[in-house]
Formats: structure tokens, C-alpha cells, sequence
């Protein structure tokens, strides 16, 4: 299964807006996606050090409950909250090819970000 960026951040923004929807044997569902594939984004969240996350088992299957937000997690969504960032990020990587390593992809949400910033006078 490829890694889908624009899922990962609808993850995040999902376990934001509900808290107490999260933890062991609570599936996040995201309408128009497979469970199978967002328990496996829940996990790449987890191994990326975003979300805490709790694996169990749906049937026959791993499956992957979110926990919440890790201070990475939160740093990384204020960012990529903001659409002009995620636009401009999404850009990149699909000039990309369409993959880049994940430190990379932060790295441009922030610088993105932080030019939000400067643009909009935040910080003064």
C-alpha cells in the first residue's frame, strides 16, 4: 500500500476534532476510504511519532486504533492546517514525482508555513 499524504493529514485533523474518540478498539473511519487503509496510515502516524496509536484485531486482520496527538503530532498539523501550506507542500511533492521521505515533506510544511507567518505579520 502506498503512503497517501493527504489521508495522513485528514487522520490528524480527525483525531484533533475528536478527542474522545480515540484509544484501544476505537476505529477512526474517514468516509470514501477502506478501513484497511486507514488502519495502516494510523500506523505509519504511529511509527512517525505523530499519533500514539494501539494495534488490536478487526476479524482476521492487525488493525490499527488512533490514540492521540503526540507534541510532533500537534507541530506538524499546525502547519499543514493552514491551506496555502498544504497546497504549497503538495505542490512540491508532486513535482517530486509524487514521493518524498516524510522528514522532507515536514521540513517544507514548516518552511511553508513560516512564510505564511512573515507574510501575514505573525510574530512581530
Amino acid at each position: 500500500m502506498r503512503r497517501d499524504v493527504e489521508l495522513l493529514r485528514t487522520i490528524l485533523v480527525n483525531i484533533e476534532g475528536t478527542p474522545d474518540a480515540t484509544g484501544p478498539g476505537q476505529e477512526l473511519v474517514i468516509e470514501g476510504r477502506q478501513p484497511e487503509e486507514v488502519s495502516y496510515h494510523i500506523k505509519l502516524l504511529h511509527q512517525a511519532g505523530l499519533i500514539e496509536a494501539y494495534p488490536g484485531f478487526g476479524g482476521t486482520m492487525c488493525v490499527w486504533f488512533p490514540g492521540p496527538l503526540t507534541w510532533e503530532g500537534h507541530e506538524f498539523l499546525a502547519a499543514v492546517r493552514i491551506d496555502s501550506v498544504w497546497k504549497n507542500t503538495l505542490a512540491k511533492i508532486k513535482e517530486a514525482g509524487g514521493a518524498l521521505p516524510f522528514e522532507v515533506i515536514k521540513a517544507l510544511a514548516l518552511k511553508f508555513a513560516a512564510k505564511y507567518a512573515a507574510v501575514e505579520g505573525l510574530g512581530d
